[in-house]
Formats: structure tokens, C-alpha cells, sequence
């Protein structure tokens, strides 16, 4: 419940950290989302409403330097998906020997053929979607997608994914009608985030029910 209540009020939240912490707010900010990009355990935590609250409060407060914070911000998502992507590429590969009986190896294969052909904008647009961003680095690993493949596509994807939130939470974050639907506007870009694996997991059961019938 704790989590939910610092997702859906993450500027109220973070005001809090600013108030307590001061200058600290930068290294809470840089080890929520290196964690949240980097362990393959943690895609609970708030990532694309925590950028936007923070590039609101960037402006609305002065106590955080926008540049310096998106620099920093962009360094923690390009580390994170890096950790990810070799702890993907050490224990994938062992998990599926592991579980064998239960998972053929054949998927590893599919998997390293899917990242080699659209790898690139997966690793770019899972940026956006939740959990989708934390397991996508870790399922390359797995795939043994060349790493200077990967690590063009990740800063890509981080610069992208961490300017972007930043600068329209900095612009927009504060105007009134934002400011005052700001819990609602959370929902949004929750609702927003994961519409297109909602969408994807719609059409696959479509799909798979043709060709049943």
C-alpha cells in the first residue's frame, strides 16, 4: 500500500525528500531508477510519473538543476539496463538449463533471432512501458544480443525515454490544471504506459483463437 500511495502521490513524496534530504534528492532519484532499470526483480518501481514529478519540481522549486538532473538520471538508466543485460546474459542461459524439463531451449534461440532482427526498437520503445523496460535488457542478456548492438540501442532508448519526461514535466508539470489533477494525470501515464501491451496480449489471444477455430 505504501508503494501505491508513493506512486499515485510521487511529487507530494518527493517534495518530502527535497524538504529532508536536500542536495540527496539526486542520488534517491539516481538509485530509484538504476534499480528499477537494473535488477530484473524490481519493475514495481515508479519510473515515467517519477520523471515527470521530478522535472515539475525541478522548475517549480529551484532545488534541483534540470540539466544536472537529467544527465545524472540518463547515467542511471543506461547503468541499470546495462546491469540487467548481464545478469540476463549469466544466469538466462542457466535458468533455461535449469528448468529444461519445463522450458526448451529452443526459446533461448528464438529469442537471441527475435533480438538480432527487432532488438533495436524493442530495447528503444520498452523504454516507455513498465516492466517492460526492466525485462527487456535481461531477456537480451539471456539472447546473447551483441553487447555494442545493445549498448548503441540503450543509451538511444535512455536519452529518449529520461529527456523527454524531464523536459515535459518541466514545461507542464506546473501549470494549474496540472498541478491540480495531478494524481489523475499519474493514472494517465500509467494507463498510457501499458495500453500497448495490453494491446499486444489482446491481439495474440485474437490470433491464437482463429487459428483454433
Amino acid at each position: 500500500m505504501e508503494l501505491i500511495d508513493f506512486i499515485l502521490h510521487v511529487d507530494d513524496h518527493l517534495l518530502e525528500f527535497i524538504t529532508n534530504y536536500g542536495v540527496w534528492i539526486y542520488a534517491i532519484l539516481f538509485l530509484i531508477i538504476f534499480v528499477e532499470t537494473g535488477l530484473v526483480v524490481m519493475p514495481f518501481l515508479p519510473g515515467d510519473s517519477l520523471l515527470f514529478a521530478a522535472g515539475a519540481l525541478a522548475a517549480s522549486t529551484g532545488a534541483m538543476d534540470p540539466w544536472v538532473l537529467g544527465i545524472l538520471l540518463f547515467i542511471a538508466a543506461v547503468l541499470g539496463d546495462t546491469l540487467n543485460y548481464h545478469i540476463g546474459k549469466y544466469i538466462g542461459p542457466r535458468v533455461f538449463e535449469l528448468d529444461s524439463r519445463f522450458i526448451n531451449k529452443q526459446h533461448l534461440v528464438n529469442t537471441q533471432k527475435f533480438f538480432e532482427k527487432h532488438g533495436g526498437k524493442t530495447i528503444i520503445f520498452a523504454r516507455f512501458v513498465p516492466f517492460a523496460r526492466t525485462f527487456a535488457p535481461f531477456v537480451a542478456g539471456a539472447g546473447r544480443m551483441n553487447y555494442k548492438f545493445f549498448l548503441t540501442y540503450n543509451l538511444i532508448g535512455a536519452f529518449c525515454w529520461i529527456a523527454s519526461f524531464i523536459t515535459l514535466g518541466y514545461l507542464f508539470g506546473n501549470m494549474p490544471v496540472v498541478k491540480d489533477n495531478f494524481t489523475h494525470l499519474i493514472f494517465g501515464i500509467i494507463i498510457i504506459s501499458i495500453l500497448p501491451g495490453i494491446i499486444g496480449f489482446i491481439r495474440q489471444k485474437l490470433a491464437k483463437n482463429k487459428v483454433k477455430a
